[in-house]
């Protein structure tokens, strides 16, 4: 009896009739009530009245099988206990029975979690809170590439592209009568234009390609497809299928940014020479699947597991409600699968 009076945990001990018969001082403070006041009367004076039915099913079920002790609460994530003042505060129980005679007491063994699950609430509100200033963030990175991409392509672009007609006018001009070696220096310049038009080019397309804007993003996945191997040197067998689905501008550059960065990863970690590339509309799911031959790594490994690419994708794919998985061990590849649901991704339909 010294042991339940010392208790750190409320202990309360009912017969069949689940009147109370026990009442220790951790659950005189627990319920504010006293052990006076509660022995004698019914156990559901504790219990918040929409749970009292289902309580004592569930003690009249776990009185008939036998078991003499288990854990409560497996339907639902979180009890309620009602303090002597009309408070609500959840509880963590077990239950045990023993057989006393003809009859049976069970006991009862809880704890006020009130300040865990507060902590809870607030880790998981902050957790959302981190998750919408990420995805907030995404969006403000990817509108700032997408302005410098046009900018680069439209402005710089056109203005080199002058230049050199401007430069091709002066070469024809001094044709006749210039020196050989100015002409060739004009010429040298001409070439110089030619390489930094490329690199403008390209450093646009890194940003954000126009045609993801323009054309869709079936045509950028296979110019980024495209582009990797000519960089590279690594093929890209892909394979597409989604149908006449339309991708909303969010989900196409989501699904753009996760090929994206795969194929990255690909190309500085994997050491392979082939990629399968599997982007698929499935019943209601939307697939991406990237699959190298390269050295893989070990499952006790844990750089590929925090690589920076790899948070990006799981970090993109959460905010659509998607779902990762990596598969890979050492000697056997990497295979990357992101799945979303495929309305997540797909441009909604106007209602009229």
């Amino acid at each position: 009896m010294g042991i339940i009076r010392s208790s750190m945990e409320a202990i309360i001990t009912v017969d069949d009739r689940q009147t109370i018969i026990i009442f220790n001082p951790m659950a005189e403070r627990v319920f504010g009530c006293s052990a006076a006041e509660a022995l004698g009367s019914s156990l559901s004076r504790f219990i918040p009245e929409r749970f009292r039915a289902t309580h004592a099913h569930h003690v009249e079920q776990f009185g008939v099988t036998g078991v003499s002790e288990r854990q409560m609460g497996e339907s639902q994530r979180v009890l309620y206990g009602l303090r002597s003042n009309g408070e609500e505060f959840p509880v963590e129980a077990s239950i045990s029975q023993v057989r006393e005679g003809d009859s049976k007491l069970y006991t009862v063994m809880l704890r006020d979690i009130t300040a865990r699950v507060k902590a809870e609430n607030e880790q998981r509100k902050s957790r959302e809170e981190l998750r919408e200033l990420s995805a907030n963030l995404q969006k403000v990175r990817e509108d700032e590439k997408t302005r410098i991409a046009h900018e680069l392509h439209d402005d710089l672009g056109q203005q080199l592209t002058a230049l050199k007609m401007d430069l091709s006018s002066v070469e024809q001009a001094l044709e006749a009568t210039a020196e050989p070696g100015l002409l060739r220096q004009l010429q040298g310049m001409r070439r110089l234009i030619d390489v930094t038009v490329a690199s403008v080019r390209r450093i646009a397309a890194d940003l954000r390609p126009v045609m993801l804007d323009d054309l869709g993003l079936i045509p950028a996945i296979e110019w980024l497809a495209n582009d990797f191997t000519n960089r590279y040197g690594i093929d890209v067998e892909r394979d597409i299928e989604v149908g006449d689905t339309h991708f909303s501008p969010t989900g196409a550059t989501t699904l753009f940014r996760i090929v994206q960065e795969a194929l990255t990863n690909v190309a500085r970690h994997a050491d392979a020479t082939v990629v399968k590339l599997t982007v698929r509309i499935e019943a209601d799911a939307c697939v991406v699947r990237v699959a190298d031959n390269g050295h893989g790594a070990a499952a006790s490994t844990p750089p590929a597991e925090k690589s920076f690419g790899l948070l990006g994708i799981r970090e993109r794919a959460y905010m659509l409600g998607g779902t990762v998985e990596i598969h890979t061990s050492s000697g056997h590849g990497f295979v990357l699968i992101v799945t979303f649901p495929a309305a997540a991704v797909q441009q909604q339909e106007s209602q009229t």
